[in-house]
């Protein structure tokens, strides 16, 4: 039942929130990119999202324009701006997914949208049936360690999340992800 239909409300009333409440540090972050690398400041990315329909992702730019698009596990060894390592570290760089909240190509919780190119994720979701879930900002594999984790392993917590998905267990893994956020960052 809440997947059906709540949970899209549910999202959508969030994620406007969170907009409004965040939109001075977004400002900000914008301007900080601008400042230091120029425009554009946001980085715009296909990806694979439910039902394996392609979606344009949102995210602040952390890397100097004309940056070829990778992976994310690829991007590492790319340049990325002073800007930007400070937006990834905070995970300030993700806020801007909350447009893809509200337009419904996203949900808070999902699993993560993956690039087309990243053939054995998607094969190993379609599988699964993860495929059939909005791809979220957050989800059960991320605030279970999803860096450094094998594809099967990722996927393997999403079809968990996709076998239950509720509003507790939504509210929860958003409850987790804050805590992650809470923590002192990684350097990079």
């Amino acid at each position: 039942m809440y997947e059906a239909s709540f949970k899209r409300l549910f999202d959508f009333v969030l994620a406007l929130l969170a907009l409004l409440l965040l939109s001075p540090l977004m400002l900000l972050a914008a301007l900080a990119i601008g400042l230091e690398d120029g425009f554009p400041v946001l980085f715009r990315q296909m990806r694979v999202g439910r039902d394996g329909a392609a979606f344009r992702i949102f995210k602040f730019r952390s890397m100097p324009v004309a940056t070829p698009s990778v992976a994310s596990a690829d991007a590492r060894a790319l340049k990325v701006t002073s800007v930007g390592a400070f937006l990834r570290r905070t995970n300030i760089d993700e806020l801007p997914q909350l447009f893809n909240v509200i337009n419904g190509t996203m949900s808070l919780v999902g699993p993560r949208p993956g690039l087309a190119s990243q053939a054995e994720l998607m094969e190993l979701r379609r599988t699964r049936g993860v495929q059939r879930l909005r791809p979220g900002l957050t989800g059960l594999a991320q605030v279970n360690s999803y860096d450094g984790m094998t594809d099967a392993e990722k996927v393997d917590w999403e079809a968990r999340y996709g076998a239950r998905v509720s509003f507790v267990g939504d509210v929860t893994i958003m409850l987790r992800t804050v805590g992650y956020l809470l923590r002192r960052p990684p350097v990079y």
